[in-house]
């Protein structure tokens, strides 16, 4: 049986006041129960993408429908069962978590016993019971993100919209909000659409993604798919003498001449062979080279990467602002 879209976007543009087009007539549709990601660097369009789908941006032009609704024709209907999440929480700090999560509830027209049984239930899923009655400016950077992802999900969204969720939170809190978000996909069924500029975050936890760049969608697929598509593993190897020509040249002969190696290019000092299955290969490259008394210090394999495919298809490489950054990060007292 196929799954029918949730989301459908067609030749969406926005042009800004100032002239900038921030989306340049995108089209592509999520599927209902699909764990969807829109990768690209900063600028690149997607949070204008996500504040237009969220019914805070009026569209310049192009169609869109979100959960059978025609975004301009039923804004009030598409809030009512969506989730949005943000780059920078919206908890209030002075509430303690138990007082956000009701506030919340009661801003959706949840009351009395319904409410309260929801907000222990999500205090537990995010893991936060120990901590429901103490002020939410007490909590660390990842406790806060968790509090704000059940702020979103109060309501029971049909469709949750994440906008780069855990930009500025350290490794170890980044990946338990993956595990919630996966666990939430998985077993609730909720449909997540999450912009990303991680690639770690959107080959873990997308089934299917479009990679935008400038306000145009370059390449969409799975991960898998994506990096398939590009071509070829990578074998890289260093030698005792980089600096030796005619060992370069002699390494990088021998190299083109085992079958299955489709190329050979130079690579930060060493020297990279590429191959459709380089696996299958490896024992052929180790033993060509030791029979020529060609003896490397070191070689790897390497898989494709989104970070490969990104390259390939639009010439750089993504490189998240916030990578080599130290989080922010509050101590619970």
């Amino acid at each position: 049986m196929e799954t029918s879209d949730i989301i459908s976007v067609e030749n969406l543009v926005e042009v800004y006041a100032d002239g900038t087009r921030a989306l340049e007539g995108i089209s592509f549709n999520v599927k209902d129960g699909e764990f969807f990601g829109f990768l690209g660097p900063n600028g690149a369009g997607k949070s204008t993408t996500i504040k237009i789908l969220t019914t805070l941006l009026r569209k310049t032009s192009g169609h869109a429908q979100v959960a059978g609704y025609d975004l301009e024709k039923s804004p009030k209907e598409i809030r009512k069962v969506i989730g949005v999440l943000t780059q920078e929480t919206i908890i209030d700090v002075d509430l303690t978590g138990k007082e956000n999560l009701r506030l919340q509830g009661r801003l959706q027209q949840i009351h009395g016993s319904a409410l309260e049984k929801r907000v222990d239930e999500l205090l537990k899923t995010v893991q936060l019971e120990e901590f429901a009655n103490k002020p939410a400016g007490r909590y660390s950077g990842g406790m806060k993100k968790r509090l704000d992802l059940a702020s979103a999900l109060i309501h029971k969204p049909k469709l949750l919209f994440l906008d780069e969720p855990t930009t500025g939170l350290d490794p170890q809190a980044r990946a338990s909000i993956w595990d919630y978000l996966d666990e939430l996909n998985r077993e609730e069924g909720i449909t997540i659409f999450l912009t990303t500029q991680y690639l770690e975050e959107a080959d873990k936890l997308c089934r299917r993604l479009s990679i935008i760049d400038h306000g145009k969608i370059v390449a969409g697929g799975s991960p898998a798919e994506l990096k398939q598509a590009i071509g070829h593993d990578t074998i890289t190897l260093s030698l005792k003498n980089p600096k030796d020509s005619l060992l370069r040249s002699e390494t990088k002969r021998i190299l083109q001449e085992i079958p299955g190696v489709v190329d050979v290019t130079d690579s930060d000092g060493g020297i990279a062979a590429h191959a459709k299955n380089a696996n299958e290969i490896i024992a052929d490259v180790v033993t060509a080279l030791d029979r020529n008394n060609i003896r490397p210090t070191s070689l790897n394999m390497s898989s494709p990467t989104l970070d490969d495919v990104f390259l390939h298809h639009t010439g750089r490489r993504i490189r998240p602002e916030e990578l080599g950054r130290k989080p922010t990060e509050q101590i619970l007292m």
